[in-house]
This record gives C-alpha cells, sequence and structure tokens, in this order.
C-alpha cells in the first residue's frame, strides 16, 4: 500500500513509482542517467539533489469532468483528485471550496463524448513562499463568464490566499491545455514567489517549476557553479522568468536573457527593477532568432530548453559561438544526451540530478560544459 488513496484505488497511475521505496527511486533515475552520460566521462557525478515526498507540488491541472453530482476536478471518468497527496493541505482545501463553489453555480463540466459543456480545466498555482494562489478556468467559450464573474467574490471570501483569478478560452474540441484568449476576473494579474530570497513573478501562461524546494536547490546550485568561473558576460537562453539569470547576477556582470514569451520577460523585468540590478537586460526573443543575429562571444551560457532539446541549429550555432562553460538545465535528458552530440567542443565537467519529480521516472539534471 502506497500513501495514495488513489493510487491503490487503480484511479490514477501518474505517479507510477508511488509504491517504490524513494531510494530505489533515486537508484532508478541514476542509473538511467548515467547509461545516457558514460559515455561522455563526466569528470565528477554530484550527489542527487532530493524532495519530499508530499505536499511538494505548487500546481493542480485538473479535468472538469461532468457528473449527477455536478462537475468533478480530477481525471477523465469523473475521478475526483482535490486531495491528492502531491499537494500541500491548503491547496487541497483550496480545490474542495473551488469544486463546490462551481457546483452552486450550476457550470457544467465539459463533455468530450458529447462536445457539451462549458469549463474544460481548472489550474491552480500557490506561491510556496507566500501561500497566495491563482486560478485558471479554461473554457470552451464566453458564454458563463458573467456567471463567474457574479460569484467570484462569495469564492475570494472562502479563500483569502486566492489573489488572482482568469479565464482563458479554448473553443477547439482538441487535448489543448489553453487557447490564446486571457481574461483577468481579478484586478491583479500574477502572484509572487520567492526563491533563495530572490523574487519571482507567476502569471497564467509563464512556465514555472512545480517544485519549489527542488527549485531552490537547482537555482543556487547554478549560481555556484557560475560563480566559480565569474564570467563577466553570462547568456540565459529560455530563461523564463529568469529564475536563473536573476540567481546568478552582480554587479559587475552582464546577462542577457532570452525567453518567446512575452508575459515571462515581462515578470523577469519586474524581478529585476524590484532587486535594483541593472546589469541584466531580458529580451522576448526565440532563441533560435537570437542565434542568429548575436555576434557576441559570453563567457558562460545558460540554457534550459523544452523536453525537446535544443536541436542541431541551436547546438551548431553555440559550438562556433565557443563560450568557455554552458550550464545545461535539462528536464529530459534523452534530449540532452542527443544534444551533447551535436555539440561538439565541449566535455562534461559535473552532473547533478535535480528529483524534481518524485514517484516518476522524470527528472530534472544540471550539466556543466567546459571548452576543450
Amino acid at each position: 500500500m502506497s500513501f495514495c488513496s488513489y493510487f491503490d484505488a487503480n484511479f490514477c497511475h501518474s505517479c507510477g513509482w508511488i509504491d517504490y521505496h524513494y531510494a530505489e527511486q533515486l537508484k532508478l533515475k541514476s542509473d538511467h542517467l548515467h547509461t545516457l552520460l558514460d559515455a561522455h566521462s563526466p569528470r565528477e557525478w554530484l550527489k542527487p539533489a532530493t524532495s519530499t515526498l508530499k505536499g511538494f507540488r505548487n500546481k493542480a491541472k485538473m479535468v472538469a469532468s461532468p457528473s449527477w453530482d455536478g462537475v468533478v476536478l480530477g481525471i477523465a471518468e469523473e475521478v475526483s483528485l482535490i486531495e491528492c497527496p502531491l499537494y500541500p493541505a491548503s491547496m487541497q482545501n483550496a480545490l474542495h471550496l473551488i469544486q463546490e463553489w462551481l457546483r452552486g453555480l450550476g457550470v457544467k463540466g465539459y463533455d468530450v463524448r458529447l462536445r457539451k459543456g462549458e469549463l474544460k480545466y481548472v489550474l491552480l498555482t500557490r506561491s510556496h513562499s507566500s501561500g497566495s494562489m491563482m486560478l485558471r478556468f479554461v473554457l470552451r467559450s464566453h458564454g458563463i463568464i458573467g456567471r463567474l464573474k457574479n460569484g467570484l467574490d462569495d469564492l475570494m471570501e472562502k479563500i483569502p490566499d486566492l489573489q488572482v483569478v482568469s479565464v482563458n478560452i479554448q473553443p477547439v474540441h482538441m487535448a489543448i491545455l489553453e487557447g490564446d484568449e486571457e481574461i483577468f476576473l481579478t484586478e491583479q494579474e500574477r502572484i509572487e514567489e520567492r526563491l533563495n530570497n530572490v523574487p519571482l513573478f507567476i502569471r497564467p501562461k509563464s512556465f514555472f517549476q512545480t517544485n519549489p524546494e527542488v527549485a531552490e536547490k537547482l537555482y543556487r546550485t547554478a549560481s555556484g557553479w557560475v560563480n566559480e568561473s565569474s564570467p563577466k558576460l553570462l547568456w540565459d537562453l529560455f530563461c523564463g522568468v529568469g529564475g536563473f539569470a536573476l540567481h546568478c547576477a552582480t554587479p559587475e556582470r552582464c546577462i542577457v536573457g532570452i525567453e518567446i514569451e512575452r508575459e515571462a520577460i515581462e515578470c523577469a523585468r519586474d524581478s529585476a527593477k524590484m532587486l535594483e540590478i541593472e546589469s541584466i537586460a531580458f529580451e522576448s526573443l526565440d532563441a533560435a532568432t537570437f542565434s542568429a543575429t548575436s555576434g557576441e562571444k559570453p563567457d558562460c551560457i545558460i540554457v534550459n530548453p523544452p523536453r525537446r532539446g535544443l536541436g542541431e541549429q541551436i547546438c551548431k550555432w553555440l559550438g562556433r559561438i565557443g563560450a568557455e562553460r554552458i550550464l545545461y538545465s535539462s528536464c529530459n535528458a534523452m534530449s540532452l544526451a542527443k544534444d551533447l552530440e551535436m555539440l561538439g567542443g565541449y566535455g562534461i565537467n559535473r552532473v547533478q540530478l535535480f528529483d524534481m519529480f518524485p514517484h516518476t521516472a522524470h527528472y530534472e539534471v544540471l550539466v556543466e560544459l567546459v571548452r576543450e
């Protein structure tokens, strides 16, 4: 028996390794990483950075299913997950209240088979440092926005930590999480998180690590590795809301952060202003576009690409730039290994696994590459 009743009842298998001892989980992940990277002969393997086993997630993604009792928040087939032990107690309580509130308003969950109903997903994000929350409703159309607005004061009174509420319109009958249109129902449009006392802002569409305690360890480690070589010019590609760049900032270091999502760049700039850092420039560009136009040569580059990895074009460009060091943070070690094959002229100095996703086969890894 695990500590999750959903898993034991065969309702949810998202945490496929939840009944493994945690030491075994870490060994399996480490063995997998060794299989992928041993051929590159890393000079040093550091001990994995571990996670707490419950209540570590800061984001809940709930499918809104129809049932005779009203909308059910969880996964398909009317299975509720509002008491998932990966969420802290405050999030579980909030999900309970949100589900009951939606039922009281008569909001119907989207029926995939009949293509009826308005509410597709409910997304709840919580700041680890302050406890404040952001709630998003993904709807098929604008049809029930007025109903949500009219009842919102009651919901926010029941959940005092709820600071941001928005509606996303996703009209397509496909398994797509969100659409292009975001409508805020509150004046406040973001919540603040603090990792290692660095302010970071979370907006509806900006990417943010789902395990803040392990994210703190990741950013702290990357900053330490960067500071050892004291680079004068640092690039942070796929920088998101600026987590790596802001942790590596010093008055004498020039940093350029590149991210395609404009929302994230606005948040990163505001964080830099709050910290009174003038040596960082954040730009909303595609990393491939930036790679084709920049003529500078940085001393160090941090890359944190999506699961698909960097790809051949950016790998070859990085090889031509020839920075002395590259820090590669990856949530998919298989794409990392493919990128390393295309990234010539570098050797792996050190590797560390960060267990961002306990009870699953997934993990984050940070690799320091040194030019040979």
